[in-house]
Formats: structure tokens, sequence, C-alpha cells
């Protein structure tokens, strides 16, 4: 049905200005920042008279997952200055200390605008992240990311992560047996889909303001439990 994100699905998170990452939005519930139109959920950043307005919808109130998994068919914005992203975090981000990352992060699909159609997939932990310069990621060009839906997904195992774009693996981090520390993906995630603007790397290069307004559009979202994976006997 037409019209706000289903309030069973889906909860906004508000946020002004500088909230995260020095991004220059905040974050609405408003029809114009998020809706559905024609089955299609779409994320709008948008240029107003009082400054940018975006929107961030999450499950963590209604959905939350250990292992599986999840797919998301979505076609990226246009535009310098833009940040998107289908991503997730711990349902309690406390599980393994106070402090990002390391109760985990699992980036499906980010975008910067100045780097159009480079489709990053992305891990962090407490051992491995950009505040440290250990981060571990793997881009792929997606040439019409942004006119074309694509579907973008990650297979969680408890020994790897395998992360696909058009059901192609692009990207796979394992298990290293170490604990929390390398690996803090054995608790229940929550997924988030949003749009942001500017922000430490996605403002990098400027904002175009021209550009407005910017469109994720979410053609579906999809979880699959888990399937037992056969084991091989001599």
């Amino acid at each position: 049905m037409d019209g706000a994100p289903d309030p069973e699905l889906w909860t906004h998170r508000n946020a002004s200005k500088n909230w995260r990452n020095n991004e220059q939005q905040q974050y609405t519930d408003s029809l114009e920042n998020s809706r559905v139109e024609d089955g299609v959920l779409i994320i709008e950043a948008r240029k107003t008279d009082v400054g940018y307005t975006s929107a961030r919808l999450r499950t963590q109130f209604h959905q939350n997952w250990t292992y599986g998994r999840i797919e998301v068919m979505a076609k990226i914005p246009q535009g310098k200055g833009n940040w998107s992203a289908i991503w997730m975090l711990p349902k309690n981000a406390f599980t393994y200390g106070t402090g990002w990352p390391h109760s985990g992060e699992i980036d499906i699909m980010e975008n910067v605008g100045f780097d159009q159609n480079n489709i990053h997939s992305t891990i962090h932990t407490g051992k491995y992240n950009h505040t440290q310069g250990t981060q571990i990621t793997n881009s792929v060009m997606i040439p019409d990311a942004d006119t074309a839906f694509h579907l973008y997904a990650v297979d969680w195992y408890p020994d790897r992560l395998e992360f696909f774009i058009d059901d192609e693996m692009v990207f796979l981090f394992e298990n290293e047996g170490e604990g929390w520390i390398s690996w803090p993906y054995d608790i229940p995630f929550y997924l988030l889909l949003n749009v942001a603007v500017g922000g430490d790397w996605g403002g990098a290069h400027g904002i175009d303001d021209s550009s407005f307004p910017w469109k994720m559009e979410v053609d579906y979202v999809r979880y699959y439990g888990p399937v037992e994976e056969e084991t091989l006997e001599d």
C-alpha cells in the first residue's frame, strides 16, 4: 500500500544535523523523505529552505536476525555529496563493550556520490575498522547502479560472511577464531536503509546542491533463515 513505510516493519531514526559523521542532513519521518510509491520504498534526500533532510529506516524494533541471508533489491541515488547505505548494526550495541565498533557493523552496500556507482561491501569490528587503518572491504563498479535495480545481499554463517551483488560473490570475510574482537557476528543484528548528505566520507568533495533530490529506491527486502550446510564424511 502506498504512503508511509509500514510501521510494523520499519521505525524512523529522527536526528539532527551532525548527529553522526559530520553529516549535514536532518533525518525526519516526513513523507517527503520516505514513502511507498507503486509498491517501491523511496528514501529521498532533499535540499530545503532550512537545510537538508532525509530518512533513516531500521528494523531494530521489529526484526533482528542471527545468521541467514539478507537481500535488498535497490537502485542508488545520483549526486555528489550523497552517501547511501544498506547496512546492519547489533540489536544491543554494548554486547561486547562500549563504543563502536566492538559489537560489529555489516555494510552490505555503500556508495558515495563523488565516486558514483562504485559499490563497497565492508565489515567493521574491534580489530578491523578504518579508525585504526585496518578496515577490510571490497569495491565493485556497477555502471548502472543509479539507473537500474540490483540485488545486494549477504549470506551470514557462524564461520563467514559472503557478500553478493546480483548473486555474484564480491567479498568474503571469515571468522578467524579470535572471539568478538574480530568476529562479533554471533548476536542479533538489524537492517538499516538511509541516504546521508555530506559527512566525513560522503562530503569529502563537497555537495552538489543542483543535483537534489536524491532517491534510493527499494523494490524489496527479504530475509531467509539459516540453512544447514552439508557435511561430507569420509
